[in-house]
């Protein structure tokens, strides 16, 4: 491997254990109880696709991207949470690259911590969020309202999230799942829906399909969205990898399906240029996590359940 990439990828591990492990991953145990498997232990899909955190981290992203669509979830992170920018308390319409990547923070040690936590790790990640989705109700400025413990939500937002990270995983990881496994993957990962609430869940790569589209009718490119996407992001001062970087921004747009693609105005270039840029991004994804190695919470959990066999 070049020095270079050796670089890199010390870089990028000192990063994400500044900003994001030793931030989000307090009080997590990946390395006990022996023996305890977790919600999903060795072999199974979700243990798989979770290890390569460059394209777990891209589906997070795409997942956001998509969710956003729905007018609804755009006013709730306006009202509720710190990614819009803000001067003064007033909204500017750019995005706080802080904020962005606090939310970013959270999914992680959430998706990471309820694949490869202990028992009661996913359990008490499930009901922290849980908590948090009661106190997030509003009303929109046309007047109606939300709130994100209603069954049409957490419906939309559970298939936005398994379509994200299944969609990364397939495109972008060196040796993906396929066919059958990858249908596992969606039908193990619909513990976690429920587990924050959510009922008749898609369960296969072609119901998650369906699902999502079957949205379409209430979905819209609201200011919100428009101010934090696309050419606006122009001038953006986050990290490459981070959410409101046009470089994240694009890959987004790139992953989803062609009628959100129409909504969201997506432009992609010739078709040289766009095989050129996923194969680049492929190759930068699959050289990170090579340089990387398994996340270390992967070992730990690996250790935990084989302590107990």
């Amino acid at each position: 491997m070049p020095p270079n990439d050796n670089l890199l990828a010390r870089r990028f591990e000192r990063s994400f254990d500044a900003d994001i492990r030793s931030r989000f991953f307090k009080g997590l145990e990946f390395a006990g109880p022996e023996g305890d498997p977790g919600w999903f232990g060795p072999g199974s899909a979700v243990w798989y696709v979770h290890s390569h955190l460059p394209t777990l981290m891209l589906g997070l992203v795409a997942a956001a991207y998509i969710e956003g669509l729905d007018p609804s979830i755009s006013w709730m992170a306006y009202d509720h949470s710190r990614i819009p920018e803000r001067v003064d308390g007033v909204p500017t319409g750019g995005i706080d690259p802080e904020g962005a990547a606090v939310r970013l923070g959270h999914s992680l040690s959430f998706f990471i911590g309820t694949a490869y936590g202990s028992t009661a790790t996913a359990e008490r990640l499930a009901r922290t969020v849980r908590a948090m989705h009661h106190t997030v109700k509003g009303t929109r400025p046309d007047g109606l309202p939300y709130d994100a413990d209603d069954p049409d939500w957490l419906r939309w937002n559970y298939a936005t999230v398994v379509w994200g990270l299944a969609t990364a995983h397939e495109r972008y990881h060196r040796r993906p799942l396929r066919g059958a496994d990858l249908e596992r993957y969606y039908g193990e990962f619909v513990r976690v829906g429920e587990a924050l609430g959510g009922t008749d869940l898609p369960a296969t790569k072609a119901e998650t399909a369906e699902c999502l589209e079957s949205y379409l009718p209430r979905l819209a490119v609201t200011p919100i969205k428009a101010f934090g996407t696309g050419p606006n992001l122009r001038d953006s001062k986050a990290k490459p990898w981070e959410p409101g970087s046009p470089f994240m921004d694009w890959a987004a747009r790139d992953m989803l399906p062609g009628w959100a693609q129409k909504l969201a105005m997506y432009q992609p270039p010739n078709p040289a240029a766009l095989r050129l840029r996923r194969g680049a991004l492929w190759a930068a994804l699959n050289g990170l996590h090579d340089a990387t190695g398994p996340l270390p919470e992967f070992r730990r959990a690996k250790a935990r359940v084989a302590g107990g066999v």
